[in-house]
């Protein structure tokens, strides 16, 4: 999510640990609100979905798991356990197949959704944009149809930065929404739809997050992004340079009127990001009604190089680049302005750079074929 395409190249028990940032989400106690709430994570399975699993888990959150694996690894659901200590319910549901969905509300009692489930390639949206339209918004519309069937009413939707026109200084909410690509154009369909049924239903609450760049891993390494085909993101392309599985990377430009010529975006940890799913839910839950949006995102921008220096810092090893031309529609920097969030539910970013690519590199070096094995194994 967040679009950075790679431009420049079961129990309630609060976890202990999370006291450490729940106290973050300053206009509510997380755990009081979480008490018996059992949220279902649509494409929890997946890499952002499954660092917010661990995060409702330590907030006191009962969670289930909906993911038809397109995108994912049955292995994770180990890796959640040794991590939370919890079998997560899992059910293997395309978000397409109405009927399935209609019965995975019918028969469990979700007392709200965070719905991160959907195609999320650039380029793929470019060359498939009827299934990415039909995947992404009819499959939104049956989990809209079931909760309403089944009286649930919160949702928190993982949409993107890519619902912005460009724009070169901090975007805040309030800046203008248009889109290039079909990827993008769903995400702002789908907010629509939302907001619309919120409208409609009184009793539906609506969080929308517009993500920037997630990166990162989990400090344990257990679970990181595992990208199924080619990288379409900046940070695995790197890390997959980094471990020998891709030659060099390529740097698309090299004189944009940036601290050092390459682009500028906003990255966030993903932990960082898990943490504002769980702040944003806490707030609906505790709203009589209506729609809240929320940019994620850092408010600080690295560089390409930036990003490369930090990864060879983190790892001990060189990243081998080459400068090619610039992309059509790339901007010089992209940046969060997530003043709105700190204000309305205490949440910001608290891990910086160095905390990213270290956290990344464990990941990356201790699976450096994400959750597979190597081509070899797999054969």
């Amino acid at each position: 999510h967040g679009g950075s395409s790679h431009f420049g190249a079961s129990s309630d028990r609060v976890c202990p640990r999370a006291t450490h940032w729940r106290g973050r989400c300053r206009k509510f106690q997380v755990g009081t609100t979480a008490m018996a709430k059992h949220i279902l994570c649509t494409g929890g399975a997946g890499y952002i979905g499954a660092h917010t699993t661990v995060k409702l888990c330590e907030a006191g959150y009962q969670v289930s798991i909906m993911d038809n694996l397109m995108n994912a690894d049955i292995k994770v659901l180990e890796r959640l356990k040794e991590l939370t200590g919890r079998d997560i319910p899992f059910h293997k549901v395309d978000m397409c197949d109405a009927p399935a969905v209609d019965r995975l509300f019918a028969e469990n009692k979700f007392d709200g959704v965070i719905h991160f489930a959907g195609l999320k390639a650039v380029g793929e949206s470019v060359a498939k944009p009827i299934w990415y339209y039909e995947n992404n918004i009819g499959g939104t519309l049956n989990i809209l149809k079931a909760m309403e069937r089944a009286g649930c009413s919160n949702i928190v939707f993982s949409s993107s930065a890519t619902v912005y026109q460009p724009c070169a200084e901090p975007i805040d909410e309030s800046k203008p929404l248009g889109c290039t690509n079909p990827y993008g154009w769903t995400k702002f369909m789908i907010e629509r739809i939302l907001q619309d049924a919120a409208v409609a239903n009184k009793a539906l609450k609506v969080s929308l997050l517009r993500y920037f760049n997630p990166v990162g891993a989990h400090p344990s390494g257990r679970i990181g992004e595992s990208p199924s085909t080619y990288p379409n993101n900046l940070m695995p392309f790197i890390q997959q340079v980094v471990v020998g599985r891709r030659e060099c990377l390529s740097i698309f430009g090299n004189d944009y009127d940036t601290v050092d010529g390459t682009g500028v975006r906003d990255y966030i940890h993903v932990d960082d990001l898990a943490e504002g799913h769980v702040c944003a839910l806490a707030k609906i839950l505790e709203l009589p009604d209506g729609v809240i949006i929320h940019n994620l995102g850092s408010g600080r921008g690295h560089s390409v190089l930036e990003m490369v220096k930090a990864m060879e810092k983190a790892s001990g090893k060189e990243v081998p680049y080459k400068l090619v031309d610039r992309r059509p529609g790339d901007l010089a920097t992209v940046v969060a302005n997530p003043a709105k969030a700190k204000a309305d539910f205490g949440w910001e970013t608290t891990r910086g750079l160095d905390v990213m690519c270290e956290s990344a590199w464990k990941w990356q070096s201790e699976n450096p074929y994400g959750y597979a094995g190597p081509p070899e194994a797999a054969a």
